[in-house]
């Protein structure tokens, strides 16, 4: 092995050592990369890398030989000056290196400003790299200033260039001029409306109802048709292509369209004609399709309902659309019933929510309540996506190799879930394995015995952890999560890439017929590109939460509150407060009263001459120490 030369894609920690995991063998050990052999390469850059044949600790070493492809070389960070000359101090604690700005680079920025920075060149691993200011996002510390800055540095742009905006402009005066019903059909007349959160601007998704004669159901799941305006090829098509998915920021949206397309042609906004890309259903009483027609509609909205006033209507059983609406939730609950009876898996977590004041300040943070008419809205998308891959699938006569985009989700890795188990086990619950193999039903299983411990949402979050991600592919293998045997993404096109082009893919077979695989290449880079844009943009509102949740805890130093132990190593013990699920650490060197060790089989903390534990999911009392905002961290200490 020694002397042998990899490629991959290398993972690069804070303190500047990297992990590179060998590509056609990803069940191996990782080798490891020391600081002074990593030769400039940065987190998730594309390397070579020359297997040393040493170990250090127990671990295989390897050197990086070449940089194949940077993964980015721009940073969001802080602008520093001092006598040696200015720097940027980025705000990716993976970036090990401050990036020195030379004399007449610096764009005008002054001390303390968040700017973001690109790398002209690096090639002495032993000195800073040199770089230039791009651009000057604004003072540290202020919210329109942080917030904008994650977004930045996850690799999105905030404004569209003015050619996209000028062909939205453009589609607002053909709009108005299209004959509206042309190879379309009419569904004015329909019962129709929207569920969605109060605080919506664009609305992707209309459900119509209509009871037939015989008792049966016609629902109709409408789509903004997206594709009539974002044709391929145009500026508008490459914008959100590159973009991938809109953001959801803690107090704003990022969005993958222009405005006048998102908020106004595309949404189906009510009491306004509109186009969608329509999945129309026959269901019987016990919610089972009976028939099945796809095609572009015009729709128009009767009623804008938020997830509240559905919600209420529902409860006191009465109020606009009260039989309609209740029809709706009988159904969605039978196709929840078969979903889960067929292995789904129900990961119900908690999702936090801000109230910010007018300057973006946290006032209060509260977690956001999932009811039924959540779970009506999200049935019935499902149903759509399920029934569009099932049809396409069908239609290509299993033919795998046809172009469509799928969503999977792949079975999980069985050494995460051989150390799920062992977890659950520490906690006294059980996940029923067999050397890593597992069913959906055995993990849905586990998760209902932990319903209403004090660990439920911790063992929850550590299984979400051990699953494979899901991802879009031209290749279908199921979705492991939803028990679906064919899966699609087809009903939020405004704000998902991927929807885009299954629409198209579905409008194309529906006038065409089959579409021959010389494209499959073609729409596996873009599948490829949407997922790892996806998890970019959930990196994006995972940072702008933490974000949010220690500049309210940073008004809360010296309090106490109720946590739980939610992870341990060697250097501390993180703990999660209970109400704002705010996360931060107890740092072992801050432990006086022992010397503490973690002891890895048992997920616990253990002091040496007092034997005292502390183990994940423990219920302990904490008091805040300190809240960084620039570092994003909370530390507390034992009560």
């Amino acid at each position: 092995m020694k002397d042998k030369i990899l490629e991959g894609i290398i993972r690069v920690t804070g303190k500047g050592v990297g992990y590179f995991t060998p590509p056609e063998d990803p069940e191996a050990d990782d080798f490891e990369v020391q600081p002074e052999n990593l030769f400039t390469a940065l987190n998730r850059d594309m390397v070579k890398i020359e297997v040393t044949g040493s170990e250090l600790k127990g671990r295989k070493q390897a050197k990086v030989v070449e940089i194949v492809e940077r993964h980015k070389m721009e940073f969001v960070g802080i602008f520093e000056k001092d006598n040696t000359g200015s720097f940027v101090v980025p705000d990716d604690k993976r970036m090990y290196r401050d990036i020195f700005i030379p004399a007449g680079q610096a764009l005008n920025a002054k001390q303390g400003d968040k700017v973001q920075a690109r790398i002209a060149e690096w090639q002495d691993p032993s000195k800073s790299p040199v770089g230039e200011v791009i651009r000057v996002i604004g003072v540290a510390g202020e919210h329109n200033t942080e917030m904008i800055g994650i977004v930045l540095e996850s690799g999105f742009e905030v404004d569209f260039p003015p050619e996209v905006e000028k062909e939205a402009e453009a589609w607002k005066q053909k709009f108005e001029k299209e004959d509206k019903l042309k190879d379309r059909k009419d569904f004015r007349d329909t019962l129709t409306f929207t569920i969605d959160p109060a605080d919506a601007k664009d609305f992707d998704d209309a459900i119509s109802f209509k009871k037939l004669p015989d008792g049966d159901y016609e629902i109709g799941i409408h789509i903004a048709d997206v594709s009539h305006f974002v044709r391929e090829r145009t500026e508008l098509d490459k914008e959100a292509r590159k973009r991938g998915t809109s953001i959801y920021l803690v107090d704003r949206t990022i969005p993958m369209l222009p405005e006048i397309l998102s908020n106004d042609l595309c949404s189906l906004n009510p009491k306004e004609p509109k186009y969608a890309f329509s999945a129309v259903f026959v269901l019987d009483k016990n919610a089972k399709v009976k028939n099945r027609w796809f095609g572009k509609t015009l729709i128009e909205s009767d009623k804008r309902f938020t997830y509240e006033e559905a919600q209420e209507i529902l409860d006191n059983k009465k109020g606009l659309h009260y039989e309609e609406l209740q029809a709706l939730n009988d159904l969605a609950y039978k196709l929840r019933e078969e979903k889960f009876r067929k292995g789904a898996i129900e990961f119900e977590t908690e999702e936090v929510r801000f109230e910010l004041d007018d300057n973006g300040f946290p006032v209060r943070i509260y977690k956001k309540a999932r009811k039924d008419t959540h779970k009506l809205v999200e049935d019935f998308m499902l149903l759509a996506n399920r029934e569009v891959a099932t049809h396409m699938h069908a239609a290509y006569k299993g033919n795998d190799r046809a172009a469509f985009v799928y969503r999977i989700h792949d079975a999980p890795d069985r050494e995460k879930i051989v150390n799920l188990a062992t977890f659950v086990k520490a906690l006294g619950f059980e996940l029923k394995n067999k050397d890593g193999e597992t069913t959906a039903e055995d993990i849905t299983r586990m998760l209902k015995s932990v319903e209403g411990s004090p660990t439920e949402m911790l063992i929850k979050t550590a299984a979400i952890r051990s699953m494979s991600k899901a991802i879009y592919s031209t290749s279908n293998i199921g979705h492991f999560g939803l028990a679906f045997e064919y899966y699609t993404h087809f009903t939020s096109p405004i704000r998902r890439y991927p929807d885009l082009m299954v629409h198209r893919l579905l409008q194309r077979f529906i006038e065409k017929g089959q579409i021959e695989q010389d494209e499959i290449i073609k729409y596996q880079r873009l599948s490829d590109d949407a997922s790892e844009r996806e998890m970019e943009a959930a990196e994006a509102e995972r940072a702008s939460i933490k974000y949010k949740q220690v500049e309210y805890m940073h008004e809360h130093v010296g309090e106490e509150f109720d946590a739980i132990v939610s992870g341990v190593s060697e250097w501390g013990i993180y703990v999660e407060e209970v109400n704002t699920k705010s996360e931060g650490m107890v740092k072992l060197r801050d432990m006086k009263d022992d010397f503490y060790e973690l002891n890895e089989k048992l997920y616990a903390i253990i002091g040496q001459n007092t034997g005292k534990k502390y183990s994940l999911g423990d219920q302990v009392r904490v008091k805040l120490i300190t809240a960084d905002t620039e570092r994003k961290t909370l530390d507390f200490m034992f009560v």
